[in-house]
C-alpha cells in the first residue's frame, strides 16, 4: 500500500526518535539507579554509624544470642542488629538513642546465616579492622530481592571494638522507589509526546518543497510551463531540486516559445511563395495563359518562387537531421584551402554582378587537412560566403583566412559589411534571424544560412562564432579538427 511522502517521514523520524530515547532513557535509568544506590548507601552507613558511635563506651546489654534470619530483611524499613566481636547477634535495636533494645521477632522458616558465615562478608570483615563499609546482595527468596547492608564498629572503653552495628535496608524491586518510577514514566511518555510533534515538524519542512514541486510539475505536465517553487526551504537539496526544477520550466517555456516562433517562421517563409504561385497560376487561368508575351515573365516568376520553396523546405529538412543527429557524413581527409578556393570561383558569378572579390590565403606551410565531409563542408561554405556577398559593400573584398590551432584548423570569412550589433551577435546562428530583416527578405534570404552551418560545424566536431572587429565587418569563424597525417606543403591562394 502507498503511503504519502510526508507520512513516510513522519514515521521514520518517529521511529529514528523513538529509538534514541529508549537508548537515552536505559542510560539514564542506569544512572538514576547507581546516584540513587549510592545516596543509599551513604545514608544507610551514616545511619550505622551514627548508631556505633551512640554506642560507645556502654555495656552491650545481655540479652539471649538469636541466629541471622537473612529473610527478615526483605520486609519493609531499616532493619538494625547488633553483632557480637565473634559475629553473633545480640540485639536488635529500635531507638538507639532512648536506650529500648527489643528483639527481632523470628521468621517461620527463616534460613539462618551462622556467626562464622557471617564473619565471611566483606563489610563485616572490614568493619572488625575499624572501617566502616557497605555491600548489596540478594536474599534467598523468591523474588531474590536485593539487600543494601551496612556494618559500622563499636568502640569499647580502651579503644578496642566491642561489636559492630548490622544494617540492613530492602532495595526496591525495580532498582528505583515506585514513586520516582512514575516520575521518569510521566517524564518519557512528555518527551514521547514532543517526538511526536517534532517528527510532524521534520515531516512538514521537508515534505512541503517536494509536495509543492509535485503539484507544479503536475500542473506542468497540462500544459502550464509558468509554474515556480520556491527555493528558499533552507535545505540544500530541496533547494536544488527547485532550482532545477525551474530551470526546467524556463527552458520549456523558452523552446516552447521557439517552436512556436519556428512555425511562425516556417508558415511566413512558405506562404509568400506558395502566394506568388497561387497568383500567378490565377493569373494564366484567367487568360495570360494564351497570352505569349506576358505569360514568360509569369512563369519565370513561378519558377523563381518554386525554387525558393524547394530549397527552404532542403534546408529546413538539412538543418532539422543535423540537429537531431540523423544527418549522414562521410567524415574523410578534405583540402580545406583548395575546397574554400573552388567554393569561392562557384559564388564568384553572383558577387561579380557588384563587383565584389574573393581572397583566400592560408597563413601556414602545412596542408590546411581537416577531417570533415566534403559536400557539408561545401554547403558550409555557400552559406557564409553568401552571406558575406549579402552585406558587402559594392566593389568589397571578403577574404577567407586558414590557419592552424592545437590539431585543428580555424577558418574566418570575413566581410567588409556594416557589421552586426553587439546585442545582436548572439542570436546570428538562430533559425529565421535576420539581424535586418527588410533588407535581407529584399535579396531572398530566409535566415537559415547560418544556423545550418552551426548545426553541419558542429555535427562534425568544430565550432562556429561570429564577432565584429573594432575597425568593421563581420568575422564568422569556424574550426575543425586537422588531419594528422598531413603534413604537405601549403601556400597563399586566391581564387581565379
Amino acid at each position: 500500500m502507498q503511503t504519502s511522502l510526508r507520512a513516510r517521514l513522519f514515521s521514520n523520524h518517529l521511529v529514528v526518535l523513538l529509538l534514541g530515547m529508549l537508548l537515552a532513557a536505559a542510560l539514564a535509568w542506569r544512572s538514576i539507579e547507581g546516584l540513587y544506590l549510592t545516596t543509599q548507601r551513604e545514608n544507610l552507613l551514616a545511619q550505622a554509624e551514627l548508631t556505633a558511635e551512640a554506642l560507645q563506651a556502654q555495656a552491650l546489654p545481655d540479652l539471649p544470642v538469636e541466629s541471622y534470619t537473612q529473610t527478615a530483611n526483605v520486609l519493609p524499613g531499616i532493619h538494625t542488629r547488633i553483632l557480637g566481636g565473634q559475629g553473633a547477634v545480640l540485639i536488635g535495636l529500635t531507638a538507639p538513642n532512648s536506650g529500648d533494645w527489643v528483639q527481632l521477632p523470628a521468621v517461620e522458616n527463616a534460613p539462618v546465616t551462622t556467626p562464622e558465615e557471617l564473619l565471611r562478608r566483606p563489610e563485616i570483615a572490614q568493619a572488625l579492622r575499624g572501617q566502616s563499609a557497605t555491600a548489596v546482595r540478594r536474599v534467598a527468596t523468591a523474588e531474590g530481592r536485593r539487600v543494601l547492608y551496612a556494618a559500622a564498629p563499636i568502640l569499647g572503653r580502651e579503644g578496642t571494638i566491642s561489636g559492630i552495628v548490622y544494617l540492613a535496608m530492602p532495595l526496591p524491586p525495580g532498582g528505583l522507589p515506585a514513586s520516582l518510577v512514575r516520575s521518569l514514566a510521566a517524564a518519557f511518555l512528555a518527551a514521547l509526546l514532543l517526538a511526536a510533534v517534532a517528527a510532524a515538524l521534520l515531516a512538514r519542512r521537508i515534505a512541503r518543497p517536494v509536495e509543492s514541486v509535485a503539484g507544479a510539475a503536475s500542473a506542468v505536465s497540462t500544459g502550464d510551463l509558468d509554474q515556480r517553487v520556491s527555493i528558499e526551504s533552507g535545505i540544500r537539496e530541496l533547494d536544488a531540486l527547485g532550482a532545477t526544477f525551474n530551470r526546467m520550466t524556463d527552458n520549456l517555456r523558452r523552446e516552447t516559445q521557439v517552436r512556436n516562433a519556428f512555425v511562425a517562421d516556417v508558415s511566413h517563409e512558405l506562404r509568400t511563395p506558395l502566394t506568388v504561385i497561387k497568383g500567378t497560376v490565377e493569373t494564366l487561368q484567367a487568360g495570360a495563359l494564351d497570352d505569349l508575351t506576358g505569360r514568360g515573365p509569369l512563369l519565370a516568376s513561378m519558377e523563381r518562387e518554386t525554387d525558393r520553396l524547394i530549397r527552404l523546405v532542403q534546408d529546413l529538412l538539412v538543418l532539422v537531421r543535423a540537429e537531431a543527429g540523423t544527418l549522414s557524413f562521410h567524415l574523410q581527409p578534405v583540402d580545406l584551402a583548395r575546397l574554400a578556393v573552388d567554393r569561392c570561383d562557384h559564388l564568384a558569378s553572383l558577387a561579380s554582378v557588384r563587383g565584389i572579390t574573393f581572397h583566400v590565403r592560408c597563413q601556414s606551410t602545412l596542408c590546411a587537412s581537416v577531417l570533415g565531409d566534403p559536400d557539408r563542408l561545401s554547403q558550409v561554405f555557400d552559406n557564409l560566403l553568401d552571406n558575406a556577398v549579402r552585406y558587402s559593400p559594392d566593389g568589397a573584398t571578403v577574404t577567407v583566412e586558414l590557419r592552424p590551432g592545437d590539431r585543428l584548423w580555424e577558418c574566418a570569412v570575413r566581410d567588409r559589411g556594416p557589421g552586426i550589433a553587439a546585442d545582436h551577435l548572439p542570436l546570428v546562428f538562430e533559425r529565421f534571424y535576420r539581424a535586418d530583416p527588410s533588407r535581407d527578405r529584399q535579396r531572398g534570404g530566409a535566415g537559415l544560412g547560418l544556423a545550418i552551418a552551426r548545426a553541419l560545424i558542429e555535427a562534425q566536431g568544430g565550432r562556429i562564432t561570429a564577432e565584429c572587429p573594432p575597425e568593421g565587418g563581420t568575422i564568422l569563424r569556424f574550426t575543425l579538427p586537422a588531419d594528422p597525417d598531413c603534413h604537405e606543403t601549403g601556400e597563399n591562394l586566391t581564387p581565379s
